[in-house]
């Protein structure tokens, strides 16, 4: 049985879930907060780390004990073996899940969309994805929908954020740990893209989770976040967030990913992706918007001055009161 308001989020050191804990907390529930090595974790005031490993069934079991909640924003370690991992991690979050009585909240994804769906992308659209990865992200959705545990999914664009280390934005976009000399944008410039800044999806968590009550079994809201019809304009805004308008905006080297792809893994995935930075694709979040009033929305240029000087790409910019706590948690 559920012990009220008591959240387990596994995977609580990475960007999503340590986010969500942190939300959740914001609004009154108790979290409990599982990561691989606790001597590791990052500070989180209020919440209870428990060492274990998404992998083992009775790690996950265990842990879920008393939780009316468990957030599975968990991936495998240097996301690697995905076809392998994924669905076992999965499988033991839903039979916890099950055992307890407790609703599960997966992170969605827009790598479960194909072309065939694009600009615009509802909730009940057809999930046929060109990777291998969104392949298996529908195959988690579609183990949720067919299990028998109730279960929230809310879905956004690519994630910016002071703890979204391992992102496009953080990768990809902006070189982290100096000040910046360019901006890389890796789509179309004329091209829409939908940007997530991570305090605000998980905001968006918390308050849907608010409304248990008001809530079907299988729930499923699109995020629609900072959506830009120029693409380019989200580099356009990082420029102006750092003072510096006529920082070089580069393209991406995708004829290097590309050539190279069929001997690095990594690369071989990025080129996959590369067709969702070559087509308008915004989320349409008029069901979140009905359903909660209004989205949680940071202003695009506050939302990259905290995310840039968390990467430490703002020269002698202020701390703000959580930097040293959003350091550590890209750290780990």
């Amino acid at each position: 049985m559920s012990d009220g308001k008591l959240a387990l989020v596994i995977g609580a050191a990475g960007g999503v879930g340590f986010e969500t804990a942190r939300a959740l907390l914001r609004h009154g529930w108790r979290v409990r907060a599982m990561v691989r090595d606790v001597a590791r974790a990052p500070r989180l005031d209020g919440a209870v780390w428990v060492q274990g490993d998404a992998m083992c069934a009775e790690d996950v079991m265990t842990a879920a004990r008393g939780a009316a909640v468990i957030v599975h924003a968990v991936n495998p370690p240097g996301y690697k073996n995905w076809p392998k991992l994924v669905p076992a991690m999965l499988a033991n979050t839903i039979a916890a899940a099950e055992a307890h009585h407790a609703r599960i909240v997966l992170p969605g994804t827009v790598y479960n969309y194909g072309p065939d769906v694009m600009p615009v992308v509802r909730e009940g659209d057809a999930q046929n994805p060109r990777t291998k990865k969104g392949k298996i992200r529908v195959a988690m959705e579609r183990a949720l929908e067919h299990s028998k545990a109730r279960v929230l999914i809310v879905r956004a664009g690519d994630f910016f954020g002071p703890h979204a280390g391992n992102s496009w934005f953080a990768q990809g976009v902006v070189k982290p740990g100096a000040p910046l000399k360019s901006v890389v944008y890796p789509g179309k410039r004329d091209v829409g893209h939908a940007w997530a800044y991570l305090p605000d999806f998980a905001e968006t968590i918390a308050r849907v989770l608010d409304r248990e009550s008001d809530l079907a079994r299988f729930e499923r809201f699109h995020f629609g976040g900072h959506y830009f019809e120029r693409g380019v304009d989200m580099a356009e805004c990082v420029r102006e967030a750092v003072g510096a308008p006529r920082l070089p905006i580069r393209g991406f080297p995708w004829l290097a990913v590309l050539a190279l792809a069929p001997v690095v893994p990594l690369f071989r995935e990025m080129a996959e992706m590369r067709y969702l930075w070559r087509r308008d694709l915004k989320l349409d979040n008029f069901k979140l918007v009905r359903f909660l009033g209004a989205e949680p929305h940071t202003p695009i240029i506050t939302a990259l001055r905290e995310t840039l000087i968390a990467l430490q790409c703002l020269p002698g910019a202020q701390r703000s009161e959580l930097g040293a706590e959003k350091e550590l948690a890209l750290i780990v």
